[in-house]
């Protein structure tokens, strides 16, 4: 489990991490490449990455199927934004919460940075 370490981007670190959801996967890419240090940022900012990267693809997917598509994509939208509250407030406290299967990757990935 990863605890909040020092940000290079001279603000806390839980703030930081807040901050790599708070836009999705854009937010997440720009604190990947602008934080040097802290493992807590880094992988909160490729979870955001590897997330909300994947809910923007099954969206787009979900447009193309007609009905089921676009019934799961109803069910998609509310899901994702109760996550993305979730994981802002969880990381604003300080705490850890890997998705599963996604959160493994991304801290695999996000330790390669």
């Amino acid at each position: 489990m990863l605890q909040p370490d020092k940000s290079s981007t001279g603000l806390d670190s839980k703030a930081v991490g807040l901050l790599c959801y708070l836009g999705a996967f854009v937010t997440g890419i720009i604190f990947l490449v602008l934080e040097k240090e802290s493992r807590y940022v880094k992988f909160h900012a490729m979870q955001s990455i590897i997330v909300f990267g994947a809910i923007f693809v099954l969206s787009i997917i979900f447009g193309f199927i007609p009905i089921i598509g676009w019934l799961l994509g109803l069910l998609l939208a509310p899901v994702s934004f109760i996550l993305w509250i979730v994981l802002m407030l969880l990381t604003l406290q300080g705490k850890t919460y890997k998705i599963p299967y996604l959160g493994d990757i991304a801290e695999q990935q996000a330790s390669k940075y």
